[in-house]
């Protein structure tokens, strides 16, 4: 049996930094041998950088780095997708930059990481459903961890229900608030709606509280800054049989 840590959106330096502090002690723990973190929203201000992305590879131990929806937002970093451990959503039109798959060879095995992103409430991409099919005929390893960075829960189930048997592991990301719907579904694969954040906990998903409630509150402009208050890590280990590609167990993780 093989571990793979999974770490939700990681939010500003700050998250990085937190998570860089206790990130070892984890691995340890629960003997990960794989490590997958969403770094989406690393960079001060959100989307992610070459010195957020270096935050998470080195300081982390990252062996891949998935995005979503901000995987763009740094236009002046997308030199970043030339690194195969870092990924954005498979069902960008063809012809953006990046790749939406990752092969992590550990020598006794191999294992997949794909980064889907929704379509409902979120940009109008290609149909993540129709993508993965494909995507998936061209993955010659049975170890398949999915990425889906999706808005609405209904979506992320259907996808769950979608790739179970097909997949060893879906794991949502986006909405920043974890679930406590984790499972493994039709016996082999695990599925949680979604894995959470990493970074400050007193926040409206990692930015200071009153421009967040001022915003929603009156509907003028407000500048979000980063919340300066203690953090957490949000995640799940994700067991499996790295023969087989099955899950056999799923935790979910909240280090405070």
């Amino acid at each position: 049996m093989k571990n793979l840590l999974f770490i939700g959106d990681v939010v500003g330096k700050s998250g990085c930094d937190f998570l860089a502090s206790r990130i070892y002690s984890l691995k340890k723990k629960y003997s990960i041998d794989i490590t997958v973190i969403n770094g989406e929203n690393s960079a001060q201000g959100n989307g992610i950088t070459a010195y957020s992305a270096g935050l998470i590879r080195n300081n982390c131990g990252a062996d891949v780095i998935t995005t979503g929806n901000h995987c763009y937002k740094r236009r002046d970093s997308l030199a970043i997708y030339n690194e195969d451990y870092i990924i954005r959503p498979a069902n960008y039109p063809e012809g953006c930059c990046g790749k939406g798959v990752s092969i992590v060879d550990m020598g006794s095995f191999r294992a997949a990481v794909v980064n889907l992103m929704g379509t409902v409430y979120m940009e109008p991409l290609d149909n993540p459903f129709t993508v993965i099919d494909n995507v998936l005929k061209e993955i010659d390893t049975p170890n398949i961890f999915v990425d889906f960075h999706a808005e609405a829960t209904a979506e992320k189930k259907a996808m769950g229900y979608h790739l179970s048997g097909k997949v060893t592991a879906v794991m949502g990301t986006h909405t920043h608030v974890q679930t406590s719907d984790e499972a493994i579904i039709a016996g082999h694969t695990g599925y949680i709606t979604d894995a959470g954040m990493t970074g400050p906990e007193e926040s409206v998903l990692g930015v200071e509280v009153k421009p967040a409630v001022d915003k929603l509150r009156f509907k003028y402009p407000v500048r979000f800054r980063e919340a300066e208050t203690p953090c957490f890590i949000n995640g799940v280990v994700i067991t499996f049989d790295e023969k087989m590609g099955k899950c056999t167990k799923i935790t979910r993780i909240i280090e405070r």
